[in-house]
């Protein structure tokens, strides 16, 4: 089983809304990913997608991109992004959900002994307790911990990997009270996206304090899929 990860996928819900609007090397973005997905992909692996799936407003014009994704060969766990507008009751989310494609909200997956959790995250405020951005952040700081604690109730002591969609660490690899839970639980590997265009230079990939961080953004990966490593490496 192999482990493969791509983010920020901004499939169109229901709407003509061409992404080269956001740069020429956006076109025809999704057909590059299939091609390589079917290419890579058994259907023993699994692929995460940390959010900014599509650009519905609502579920039932998520469907047909879930439907597409669903279609692609090997397990696939999602979590929200914050252009996910269409990703409400996550009963409703799970019930829309083809065979096969999972979501993670507030809880915790073990899937082929490996433990998947995670939380969207936010803009981080940079040690700011006031604002609109310091509220979220924490309360997404609370949703972290609660998919973690479920975490390693399946798992004591596994492999954990954990999914955000805002970057989980500071300019260059800095450490933030998201960074200091996943090495509190023991989090081996996470992968986050949310950047783009000049932002994407400044993403981190690497090892902080024994976890690794790997940066998925689909255009920042060339829309391929990034293969995460073994355990051993």
């Amino acid at each position: 089983m192999s482990i493969f990860a791509i983010s920020d996928l901004h499939l169109p819900g229901g709407d003509d809304k061409p992404m080269q609007v956001f740069g020429s090397h956006w076109e025809g973005h999704w057909d590059r990913i299939r091609e390589d997905w079917r290419a890579r992909v058994q259907a023993e692996d699994i692929v995460l997608i940390p959010g900014d799936i599509s650009w519905a407003m609502y579920l039932a014009d998520a469907v047909p991109d879930l439907q597409a994704i669903g279609e692609l060969p090997g397990k696939k766990i999602l979590l929200r992004g914050n252009h996910d507008y269409w990703w409400g009751a996550i009963t409703r989310v799970r019930d829309a959900l083809p065979q096969g494609m999972y979501a993670l909200q507030n809880d915790a997956l073990m899937m082929n002994g490996v433990v998947f959790c995670g939380s969207r995250g936010w803009t981080n405020p940079l040690g700011s307790t006031d604002g609109e951005d310091a509220r979220l952040y924490a309360r997404e700081l609370i949703r972290l911990r609660i998919s973690l604690e479920r975490a390693r109730q399946l798992s004591p002591q596994g492999r954990l990997i954990a999914l955000t969609h805002f970057p989980p660490l500071g300019e260059n690899g800095a450490q933030t009270p998201v960074s200091d839970l996943m090495r509190e639980f023991g989090v081996g590997d996470v992968v986050y996206g949310h950047l783009h265009g000049a932002s994407v230079r400044g993403a981190f990939t690497g090892t902080v304090d024994g976890v690794r961080y790997h940066f998925v953004s689909c255009d920042g990966l060339g829309f391929r899929l990034y293969q995460l490593p073994d355990t051993a490496e």
